[in-house]
């Protein structure tokens, strides 16, 4: 099926004064991250490059810990009835798989591109050591619906990562659509343009893989930048941003999530996830079943 067209974390750094007195009582200003500044993904301190966000890296700006409307209480993951995993960027450095497994983790997300230019430095070792350690794992694109088309970004990332095998591990690859970096949460483009760019993507990403991409977003800015628009719901499996003891309402269309972004931050690297299902359902997902 063809859809129808329808009709950084940036750090926040305090300057910290200090004074070189003594003799010349010269004043030096260096700039030092404070002890409650805004760090990168779990503790990776954030260098503002803008084309190194990762999954809910403006979600945290936007709708912070509790995104979305209603109770903002946490639980662990061990608490969700549901296969527990994370997504992780190269903000968490050398990741030791088989220790997150042996943890309890089955399954994870890998960001493998942004717009049509930037790669994932981390996405080769992490792609490949999840792998090996047994899990069922994909990638992600972090959508930049300011830059070039979704067709030729669903291209950039199939060709960098995001292409799907049947090798019984390989999750369909994931459109991580959220608030824009810097500027109008959508991009600049109203409801109707945002609407065809997400269909240009999942379109040609289907055209290319055989999959349906899973969509990233929260409640709030689907509503803001597509007018909760429902008609991607029948084929795209969707994975909603909640950090919150539930998932909350969800986007127009979709009755049921696939994934839930729980937090971001907890006992695995990265953000934490769950899978509404049992392992087997996941290895269906898995397998396009």
């Amino acid at each position: 099926m063809t859809f129808p067209t329808p009709g950084s974390r940036q750090p926040k750094q305090r300057l910290a004064l200090l004074a070189a007195g003594l003799l010349t009582c010269a004043a030096t200003f260096t700039a030092l991250p404070a002890a409650n500044a805004d760090e990168g993904h779990n503790g990776k301190f954030r260098l503002g490059d803008p084309k190194e966000h990762y999954m809910g890296s403006q979600v945290a700006e936007h709708e912070g810990d509790g995104a979305g409307a209603g109770s903002s209480t946490k639980q662990d993951n061990n608490t969700y009835a549901s296969v527990q995993g994370n997504d992780v960027s190269h903000w968490q450095g050398d990741i030791n798989w088989p220790a997150v497994y042996d943890d309890g983790a089955r399954f994870t997300y890998i960001k493998a591109t942004e717009g049509t230019s930037y790669r994932d430095p981390k996405f080769a070792d992490n792609y490949v050591g999840s792998y090996n350690a047994g899990f069922v794992r994909g990638a992600y694109h972090f959508a930049r619906p300011d830059g070039a088309s979704g067709g030729a970004q669903a291209n950039y990332f199939a060709d960098h990562g995001g292409a799907w095998s049947a090798d019984n591990q390989t999750l369909p690859g994931v459109l991580d659509i959220e608030y824009a970096p810097s500027g109008d949460a959508c991009y600049g483009l109203g409801q109707s343009a945002m609407r065809n760019w997400i269909a240009d993507f999942i379109n040609t990403y289907h055209d290319r893989t055989g999959r349906w991409a899973v969509i990233y977003t929260t409640t709030s800015w689907w509503k803001q930048c597509t007018g909760n628009y429902g008609g991607f719901a029948d084929n795209n499996p969707l994975w909603i941003a909640r950090w919150a003891s539930s998932p909350g309402e969800l986007p127009n269309g979709w009755s049921y999530y696939t994934f839930w972004q729980t937090d971001n931050e907890g006992r695995y690297p990265g953000d934490q996830d769950v899978f509404n299902g049992s392992y087997d359902r996941l290895r269906v997902l898995a397998n396009n079943g």
